[in-house]
């Protein structure tokens, strides 16, 4: 159990900023199923199953890198923690505030750091940084939704 209590404890940080913000933002979704949607814009079941997927990802990667104990692994979880942050925040500008221009700039940033994260991971260890892709190329198409949501509205 004890080698298994860092992966539990990863997976309960990311799944729990996750489950917080959709707990946070759930009765705005009722608001964003009204919006005028970008084509290509996936039902609203997809983006719980999606961002459960990619939690448990980021959970793992970071559980890899903090397992290897590496000279940068203490500046890639803080790379890690900081996008968290951001990722968190953004779901709040753009659900609950509905500053939808804000956010798409808000999400620009956090695609930044994701990427600086995703490559601070692969330094580490290649698994991890591999496990952050799908994350970095979701947040891309999540782009082009905000974009699209920000200019039909």
């Amino acid at each position: 159990m004890t080698e298994k209590k860092p992966l539990i404890i990863s997976l309960a940080v990311s799944l729990g900023v996750g489950g917080l913000s959709a707990l946070l933002t759930n009765r705005s979704m009722e608001k964003y199923a009204y919006l005028d949607q970008p084509p290509l814009a996936p039902p609203g079941w997809v983006f719980p199953v999606v961002w459960t997927v990619l939690f448990v990802l980021m959970g793992i990667a970071a559980y890899l890198v903090w397992r290897e104990n590496g000279p940068g692994r203490k500046s890639a979880l803080t790379l890690y923690g900081v996008q968290l942050v951001f990722n968190f925040l953004w779901t709040i500008i753009f659900f609950n505030m509905a500053r939808y221009g804000f956010a798409l700039v808000w999400l620009i940033i956090l695609w930044g750091l994701i990427l600086a994260a995703l490559l601070s991971f692969w330094r580490e260890n290649v698994t991890a940084g591999r496990l952050m892709a799908p994350y970095l190329l979701w947040v891309t198409f999540a782009a082009y939704l905000n974009a699209g949501v920000w200019y039909l509205n």
